[in-house]
């Protein structure tokens, strides 16, 4: 009989015989480990416990305490899920099932009665009853034409057997159900008793806006009730941070889909929470050097094919406008080609380079309807943008100036939980990217050189680089824990090269620019909506729409002295309320702190005589008595101040030492 030959993590190798399980490779081990074992992992791929083994490769066993051990947890859930579906919706069809970063899902069809929230409780139930019978799930391997004769009255499975070049399909039981997917399902449903269906969601079949909009349930499962409940207060906790809940409490945006899905109303908080931060940028680029500039949201459709964004992005763009007699204007989606044709409106000098522009540029998108969400996905953006043109000695230090600036803003908003991350082009698929492999690996080791310089941790990926350069991203965690990118510093050597940017060197001869693009702080949507969950709302006292609110103990007595306090905050720039209601004093003072507001400021005759105010900070139970004008310079120093305690950590005290270092 042929012979396996199985390395294991710690570098032993073993024969067994072909058609040895993982099951068998566990028992093996230890008596213990066969005990524990749910499934394994062969050269990295999962691989049921009752798998036949038929090649060499490195193995690895998994139990419920391996990072794996919820991927085949959940696996298994779906397939539980499906079962529990196909038994009270015996006319459903099913579309894709996968994991998410905490659970899983299940796309279904149903067209007599769709799936909704109020079946939840029943299927729930349902689920719980095959979960304790701990039915068996058998495992066949079947022929890809017999696993499509099995699935030839649902679409959708077949559409997927369609896609999949394998002759061999690997078939699920569980009850009357069947279903098919990647390796790694248990053998049986009894671990399966710490499950849960979460809720119910609209997705297109596959993404796409043009097919018919299926209804997809969420669920997720754990090996242990402890673990439930700490998953539960996740996401009670991400609920409480979501920026589309806490954006209706506190009354900052709304988007309604009648009037344009995907287009925010900023309200009267909203928009000064978006105008301060704009103001800020701004103020901060142009202290470093950045002149800002306006270029109109619309372009002529061949800037975008020039650039190479109608070649790459055009799925993304809204379809042009025709303007007649051959023009083709396009809502931009990028900002680029803009500031490109300011840097060529003039004949430019080696002595103007580094030369920085910047802009809060309104974008354009064509996201798909299931991908919009709140502020952070949206179809109209105002970008922080910004494009510098450099020469080729100057790329490693402009580099490093962008990323200190980067940083320096991340201080002032008390933004922390950050990483690095290098993103580069796929080596073993250069096709998509711009055609110059001396460019891309001088780019991409200036890149390392700069942030090894500057004693910054970063990972790096292959793959990830823009297409037209490599670029550094800071990574962030959103409320709801999804990835995403906050900021980006890129590289470009084509686009200068497309639109054939030059500048008069000091020799007197016509040169090649290089550009970097860089966005601080991403767009004004995603940002705002990143600020709120970050805060949960409840912003620092410069960023607040509202910093104090003044609350009168008797308006007809104490009104004149509460407008007084008022004027002179007003004219120290601070944005002040009176809450003039005719409510009780103890109403308005839980208002304000349920609207979240830095300071309550209250009035009676103590405050009058003495020229004082009571103050209570946002998360207080009792006020304190102040002398006015010091609790009014106080919070103008706050402010300031950008609400900070003043003192560096993590990666903001390696770029202050950096900067020192430069310095001397």
């Amino acid at each position: 009989m042929a012979e396996l030959k199985l390395t294991f993590p710690d570098g032993a190798v073993k024969n067994f015989a072909a058609g040895t399980t993982v099951a068998d490779v566990a028992k093996s081990i230890s008596t213990s480990l066969g005990k524990k074992a749910i499934a394994g992992k062969l050269d990295g791929q999962l691989v049921d416990l009752t798998a036949p083994l038929a090649k060499d490769g490195k193995i690895e066993i998994v139990t419920a305490k391996d990072d794996a051990g919820l991927q085949v947890l959940w696996n298994t859930a779906s397939l539980a899920l499906g079962a529990a579906l196909h038994d009270l919706f015996p006319a459903m069809t099913f579309g894709e099932h996968a994991l998410t970063e905490h659970g899983f899902y299940y796309d279904t069809d149903n067209e007599a009665k769709p799936v909704s929230v109020d079946d939840l409780t029943a299927i729930n139930d349902h689920l719980a009853k095959i979960v304790a019978d701990g039915d068996p799930i058998t495992r066949e391997v079947v022929a890809k034409a017999d696993a499509l004769a099995k699935f030839a009255a649902d679409p959708y499975k077949t559409s997927l057997l369609n896609a999949s070049d394998a002759d061999e399909v690997v078939l699920y039981h569980l009850g009357d159900f069947t279903d098919f997917g990647e390796q790694g399902v248990l053998p049986d449903t009894h671990l399966l008793k710490v499950s849960k269906l979460l809720s119910v969601a609209g997705a297109y079949w596959q993404g796409k806006s043009s097919n018919k909009m299926l209804q997809r349930v969420y669920g997720t499962a754990f090996f242990s009730q402890k673990e439930m409940e700490a998953d539960d207060a996740r996401r009670q906790e991400a609920h409480d941070r979501d920026h589309r809940v806490i954006g209706n409490q506190l009354d900052l945006f709304f988007v309604d889909p009648k009037v344009g899905a995907g287009l925010p109303y900023w309200m009267p908080k909203g928009a000064t929470i978006r105008r301060t931060i704009e103001r800020y940028i701004i103020d901060k680029e142009v202290a470093n050097g950045y002149q800002h500039v306006y270029t109109p949201v619309l372009m002529n459709l061949n800037a975008y094919k020039t650039s190479g964004h109608w070649e790459h992005y055009r799925e993304d763009m809204f379809p042009p406008m025709d303007m007649g007699e051959g023009e083709q204007l396009e809502l931009r989606p990028m900002n680029c080609p803009s500031h490109i044709q300011i840097y060529n409106h003039h004949i430019r000098s080696y002595r103007e380079l580094p030369l920085r522009i910047a802009e809060l540029g309104m974008m354009h998108r064509y996201e798909k309807s299931g991908a919009l969400s709140g502020l952070q996905r949206v179809r109209e953006m105002t970008l922080n943008d910004g494009h510098t043109f450099v020469t080729l000695d100057q790329i490693e230090d402009e580099f490093k100036a962008i990323l200190k600036l980067m940083i320096s803003v991340y201080a002032d908003f008390d933004i922390s939980d950050y990483s690095f991350r290098l993103s580069y082009r796929d080596p073993n698929n250069t096709q998509k990217y711009f055609d110059d492999n001396e460019m891309w690996n001088r780019a991409q080791t200036m890149l390392k050189a700069a942030m090894d310089d500057m004693g910054l941790q970063y990972t790096e990926a292959e793959g990830e680089a823009a297409f037209y350069g490599p670029k550094l991203d800071v990574q962030t965690k959103t409320a709801l824990g999804n990835e995403e990118t906050l900021s980006t510093i890129q590289l470009d050597f084509m686009l200068p090269e497309r639109f054939d940017l030059k500048y008069v060197g000091s020799d007197g001869e016509e040169h090649r620019p290089v550009m970097i693009h860089r966005g601080l702080v991403s767009t004004m949507e995603r940002f705002t909506a990143y600020l709120t969950e970050m805060y949960k709302g409840a912003f620092p006292t410069w960023l607040a729409p509202v910093q104090a609110v003044i609350i009168p103990v008797k308006n007809d007595l104490h009104m004149d002295y509460a407008k007084q306090i008022k004027s002179r905050m007003v004219a120290r720039g601070l944005r002040v309320e009176i809450d003039d209601r005719n409510e009780k004093m103890g109403y308005k003072i839980r208002e304000a702190q349920t609207q979240k507001i830095p300071y309550t400021l209250v009035i009676g005759d103590e405050e009058m005589s003495h020229a004082s105010v009571s103050v209570r900070h946002y998360g207080e139970d009792k006020g304190i008595a102040q002398d006015a004008n010091i609790y009014i310079d106080a919070m103008v120093a706050e402010v300031g101040n950008y609400s900070r305690s003043g003192k560096l950590k993590g990666t903001e005290a390696n770029v202050a030492q950096q900067l020192d270092k430069d310095n001397k």
